[in-house]
């Protein structure tokens, strides 16, 4: 009689559907290479994004502009390499999407061909709404995102909260349906105001995805050095730190300094 290891179920669009349907809340997390995404899907992560936000904590820029398609297409690549179980959503990048529908088609499948990736995700409501069902219209999954969109630092000139004004808030609750209408199969929901966020969640029928949007939403996402306290230098109200590993990684390497200056290292137990 031969064993069969047991497989655990994997993550797709209509699994997500069903967690919000039984109430059960969504984990998402940040990945951008093979060892990272290993250590997460291991852990039981339900989605895995493949953020821009790449742009900041892997290559030091400012905002999440200046990542290109292709050097998102590797970190999806190095991803999905290392992912069993999670699904993996990547960000389409800045200038891949705005303004030609037939671009974001491009983009989109090239994603999804080249980095073997589940779905995209893209900023925006009724003003991307051409590009989200022309992607949608080649069978990719799509994931919105609202609230304080990122790509858009420059024109909202600030990284405070989003929607607090009425008119703001009853834009984003009308493109929020927008983007469920048109099949999107899920949500993120960035720096709003709790209330607004549960709103919204409460009054569709696919999963909200909430960073900075409070606890009544259907699941929550943050980016995974923040989260790790590798990254040690942003500390908004909504991250909560579950290690310090800046300290902790910082503190074996200069162990390991101090090893090899006093010739401590290697002995001979780690030597030919």
């Amino acid at each position: 009689m031969s064993l069969h290891k047991k497989q655990e179920k994997k993550i797709t669009t209509h699994v997500l559907f069903e967690m919000k349907k039984r109430a059960e809340k969504i984990s998402m997390l940040t990945a951008y290479d093979y060892s990272m995404a290993r250590v997460v899907d291991k852990a039981g992560i339900d989605v895995i994004l493949v953020g821009d936000s790449a742009s900041n904590v892997m290559a030091g820029h400012e905002t999440t502009l200046p990542i290109t398609l292709d050097q998102m297409i590797y970190h999806a690549s190095s991803v999905v390499r290392g992912v069993a179980r999670a699904l993996v959503v990547v960000d389409l990048p800045f200038g891949s999407y705005q303004g030609n529908s037939k671009e974001a088609l491009v983009s989109a499948i090239r994603i999804m061909k080249e980095s073997g990736a589940h779905a995209i995700k893209l900023e925006g409501g009724e003003e991307v709404l051409e590009s989200i069902k022309r992607i949608l219209t080649a069978g990719v999954p799509v994931m919105g995102h609202l609230g304080l969109t990122p790509q858009s630092i420059y024109k909202f000139g600030t990284y405070a909260v989003r929607a607090t004004k009425n008119q703001e808030a009853e834009k984003l609750i009308a493109d929020s349906k927008l983007l469920e209408e048109a099949g999107c199969f899920a949500i993120v929901l960035e720096k709003i105001p709790a209330k607004l966020a549960q709103r919204v969640a409460e009054n569709l029928h696919i999963p909200v995805i909430g960073i900075g949007a409070g606890a009544g939403v259907d699941g929550q996402v943050l980016v995974v050095h923040d989260m790790l306290g590798i990254t040690n230098e942003f500390s908004p109200r909504f991250l909560r730190r579950y290690a310090d590993l800046f300290e902790t990684i910082q503190g074996a390497v200069q162990n390991y300094i101090a090893d090899v200056k006093a010739s401590n290292f290697p002995n001979k137990k780690e030597q030919y």
